[in-house]
C-alpha cells in the first residue's frame, strides 16, 4: 500500500510538471471561492443521493434515517480518499457508523452488498455511454486509438469484478461462515442472518432497482459537477463531452482500487484523455487539482466530526460498564 501510494504520487507530481505546476494553478484560480463553494455543494448533494441508494437497499428503514446513510457514505468516501487504507478502509469504516448507529449488523452488511452491486453496474452503465461518445474517435485513429488499449481494458476489468462480484455474494459469505466458525463463537448465525436478509433484499426487486437508479443519478451529479467546474475554468466543452471525460476517469480510479485516492492515476488519466476532446491538458489538471481540493475541504472535517463520534461512543460505553 505505501509503494502504491508513493508511485501514485510520484506520478502525479511528474504530470503536473510535465504540464507546468503554475499554468495548472492559473487555470484552477479561474473557479474563485464562490465556485468552489458550488462544486463542494453539488458533491454534497451527490452523497445525499447515494446515501438514499443504499437506504433503498436496506428494506426495514424509515426514509428518515437517509441522512444517517448519507453521512456514513460520506465517512466512507473520506476514509478512501483522504487515509492511506484503499477502499477496504473506507468500505469498514462506513459500515461500522451505521451499526453504531444500532442498525441490526446483517442488515447494515447485506444492503452493503447490495447497493455495491447496484453502483459497480451503475458505472458499467455510465461507462458505456461514455465510450459509445467515443466511438468516433477509435475510428478517427491517432492518439484515441493509443488509448482504446487503457480505456477498453479497464472498462473490461470493471465489468469482470461486477460479474463475479455479483454471483460470487452468497457463496463467498457461506465460505466466510465456514471458516469464521472456527473462530468466532456465534459467527454461523450472523452470516445466515445476512445471506437471509441478501435473499429477502434481492426479491424486493423495486427496491434494487431504486437503488439501481439512484446510483446511476450520483455518477451523472458527480460528473456534472465537473462540467460546471470547467465551465467555470472557461473551457468550450459540452457537457456529453465532459460526461464522457468523466465516465473514463471513474473507470480508471475504480480499476485502481488498491491506490489510495488513485492518486497519479486520476491526474494521468486526465493529461492523456482531455486532449482528444479539445480540452487542454492544464485545465484538465486544474479539474483534477480542484477534486483534491474537494476532497479535502469535505473529507477533512468528516474525519474531524467522525472521530469525535466514535469517542463520545467510547466514553458511553465505558460508562455503562
Amino acid at each position: 500500500m505505501l509503494l502504491a501510494t508513493l508511485a501514485g504520487l510520484a506520478a502525479a507530481v511528474w504530470v503536473f510538471g510535465s504540464i507546468g505546476f503554475g499554468t495548472v494553478l492559473a487555470v484552477a484560480g479561474r473557479i474563485g471561492i464562490d465556485g468552489f463553494l458550488i462544486f463542494c455543494a453539488i458533491s454534497i448533494s451527490t452523497f445525499g443521493i447515494l446515501g438514499a441508494a443504499w437506504l433503498a437497499a436496506a428494506p426495514g428503514e424509515p426514509l428518515d434515517r437517509v441522512g444517517l446513510f448519507a453521512w456514513a457514505r460520506a465517512v466512507r468516501e473520506a476514509v478512501s480518499d483522504l487515509l492511506p487504507f484503499s477502499q477496504i478502509g473506507g468500505i469498514v469504516v462506513g459500515t461500522r457508523t451505521l451499526t453504531t448507529a444500532g442498525i441490526p449488523a446483517s442488515r447494515v452488511y447485506a444492503s452493503f452488498v447490495v447497493d455495491m452491486t447496484t453502483e459497480m453496474g451503475a458505472q458499467l452503465v455510465f461507462t458505456l455511454f461514455g465510450l459509445t461518445m467515443m466511438i468516433a474517435l477509435f475510428a478517427a485513429g491517432g492518439e484515441a486509438a493509443a488509448l482504446r488499449p487503457l480505456i477498453l481494458g479497464g472498462t473490461g476489468v470493471m465489468a469482470a469484478v461486477m460479474v463475479m462480484f455479483f454471483f460470487a455474494q452468497r457463496p463467498a459469505l457461506g465460505l466466510a461462515g465456514r471458516v469464521a466458525q472456527h473462530f468466532l463463537p456465534g459467527s454461523v448465525v450472523a452470516m445466515t442472518g445476512i445471506t437471509d436478509r441478501l435473499r429477502e433484499t434481492y426479491a424486493q426487486r423495486g427496491r434494487v432497482a431504486l437503488a439501481f437508479a439512484l446510483n446511476l443519478l450520483g455518477w451523472i451529479v458527480s460528473a456534472v459537477g465537473g462540467w460546471v467546474v470547467l465551465r467555470m475554468m472557461g473551457a468550450e466543452i459540452s457537457i456529453w463531452s465532459a460526461l464522457s471525460i468523466e465516465s473514463l476517469i471513474f473507470t480508471l480510479r475504480s480499476v485502481a482500487f488498491a491506490i489510495p485516492g488513485a492518486i497519479g492515476v486520476q491526474e494521468a488519466a486526465y493529461a492523456l484523455a482531455a486532449p482528444l476532446f479539445g480540452l487542454p491538458p492544464e485545465t484538465a489538471l486544474a479539474l483534477s487539482l480542484a477534486k483534491r481540493a474537494r476532497d479535502l475541504a469535505i473529507g477533512l472535517p468528516t474525519l474531524i466530526l467522525w472521530q469525535i463520534s466514535e469517542a463520545r461512543a467510547v466514553v458511553l460505553a465505558s460508562r455503562k460498564e
